[in-house]
């Protein structure tokens, strides 16, 4: 298998993330009561880290994961900017995908909006995103969760500079990610193992386009991601379907 990210301990970068979910979850609730507003600048590096006791290497996450969530920009060699909410919400409910076929349908929706996603980051993707797409594809192919899931492809939609991608993948949460609702591999009497090592190779073939900078690559790469996704949850409805 390919060297995604240099070798790291991993109770470390477990600790790192959970300090990190920390100070995401005070600066989004400073966000959403107002305390921070649209446009203002965070406080600095060293002042976060003052005021949550954590490292710069956990500020940093933090960021990583509040630009990956549409909350925040960095302009480089200025700051981090709290960025102003969607114009209009979005009206797809995350409450009402509960069955195999409104999955399949938002993955119809998610084939047109990711493949040119993919297309774009690979276009435009700058070598600190890249890090931070291989450190999620790490952790999914060390573990396949669903969280990590989720956190690669909206980094993939924050590296196309198109905040708006960001924006309708975040109001879809974790439902963008069949198997967070769904068990396609169980209902399809697939293997569990077989299934996660088909969508680790589909996520490392995602990455290595857009690390290459090859949009065409990248596209075709989603493309195929997503169809095989749709495919396994067809062949799952078909297999649990009455007799």
């Amino acid at each position: 298998m390919t060297d995604i990210t240099a070798p790291t301990a991993a109770a470390p970068k477990k600790r790192y993330r959970n300090l990190a979910q920390g100070v995401v979850e005070s600066i989004s609730a400073s966000i959403r009561d107002g305390v921070l507003k649209p446009g203002e600048k965070l406080p600095t590096e060293s002042v976060i880290m003052e005021m949550h006791g954590v490292s710069r290497t956990v500020v940093r996450e933090a960021i990583s994961h509040l630009q990956a969530a549409g909350l925040v920009e960095t302009r480089h060699g200025i700051g981090t900017f709290v960025l102003e909410p969607p114009v209009a919400p979005l009206m797809i409910s995350p409450d009402t995908i509960r069955t195999i076929e409104d999955v399949l349908a938002i993955l119809e929706l998610r084939i047109s909006l990711e493949t040119e996603a993919a297309w774009l980051a690979a276009s435009r993707r700058t070598d600190e995103q890249a890090r931070e797409m291989g450190e999620a594809l790490q952790r999914i192919l060390q573990g396949g969760s669903v969280e990590a899931d989720v956190q690669f492809h909206l980094l993939i939609a924050q590296a196309t500079g198109n905040r708006y991608f960001v924006d309708i993948l975040t109001h879809l949460g974790t439902t963008i990610i069949p198997r967070a609702r769904v068990n396609s591999a169980q209902l399809a009497h697939d293997d569990p193992a077989a299934y996660l090592e088909r969508v680790n190779r589909e996520h490392e073939d995602i990455y290595h386009a857009i690390l290459r900078r090859d949009p065409e690559g990248a596209r075709a790469a989603m493309r195929t991601h997503l169809s095989n996704s749709r495919e396994r949850l067809r062949k799952a409805q078909v297999e649990s379907a009455p007799r």
